[in-house]
């Protein structure tokens, strides 16, 4: 059983076209559950969370959640289609504050259609839709997604190679971008008093010299247990690149 997560958003900007890499068969994923913690970059508890995963349909379901106390929570849920390779068909995560919405984004790979919400400084609430055309072949990832992305494409990161795929992100209007995938070497994490050895991977947004000029997008980075790989580590933009960065850690 493995533990895998992670509350990324890649990747905002105009997508610079490329071919992206095909995912192959991956491992098959079945049920688990976790309690991470999520923490700023010094190491403070900012947010216990619960994550579950099981297969129902046909499909692979993922629900994250984090409490930060005060009425604030965030929920992300992932689908996954995992034969005959890995495919992601939806994603969505929602921040709530005091009962109520304050962002939320969804992603339909299948039909394209992408949205967001996001409560403005007044409390109105905006929103933003696109239809993207390429993102339901199997190429395209948001959030928990790339941790799967990655545990597939190991062995070929591992031997050196770059991979790119799409990602989707909000800004907040919803945009993709090319991704990369590479791999940055072996680790040992302190974690709840243990030291474990670990591979280090990083998304890499590819965003254009013109989008790089009004935003900046920070990389992700995710550290999964040697093999059997299994989720350890993830630091990152909680949903968006301006965002504060975290780290979701797999022991409290």
């Amino acid at each position: 059983m493995s533990f895998v997560w992670v509350a990324l958003v890649v990747a905002v900007g105009l997508l610079a076209r490329a071919p992206a890499s095909a995912i192959e068969p991956a491992p098959f994923e079945g049920a688990a559950r976790g309690f991470p913690v999520l923490r700023d970059l010094n190491g403070a508890r900012l947010a216990d969370g619960e994550f579950s995963q099981w297969n129902a349909d046909g499909r692979l379901h993922v629900v994250l959640t984090y409490a930060f106390g005060r009425g604030r929570r965030t929920e992300e849920r992932v689908v996954f289609r995992q034969q005959p390779v890995l495919v992601q068909e939806t994603w969505s995560w929602v921040e709530r504050r005091g009962g109520r919405d304050a962002r939320r984004f969804t992603i339909d790979f299948r039909s394209g259609r992408v949205t967001a919400v996001a409560r403005d400084e007044e409390g109105e609430l905006n929103q933003w839709e696109e239809t993207f055309d390429d993102i339901g072949d199997g190429r395209t990832f948001a959030g928990f997604g790339f941790t799967l992305a990655i545990k597939a494409l190991r062995p070929r990161l591992v031997r050196g190679e770059v991979i790119r795929l799409q990602g989707v992100g909000f800004a907040p209007k919803p945009r993709t971008a090319a991704v990369e995938l590479s791999y940055a070497g072996r680790d040992r994490v302190r974690m709840a008093g243990r030291t474990i050895a670990s591979d280090r991977f990083i998304v890499h947004p590819k965003l254009p010299l013109l989008a790089r000029l009004f935003v900046e997008v920070p990389d992700a980075t995710i550290w999964l247990t040697t093999p059997p790989a299994g989720f350890l580590r993830w630091e990152g933009s909680l949903a968006q690149p301006d965002d504060p960065l975290v780290r979701v850690d797999l022991l409290p």
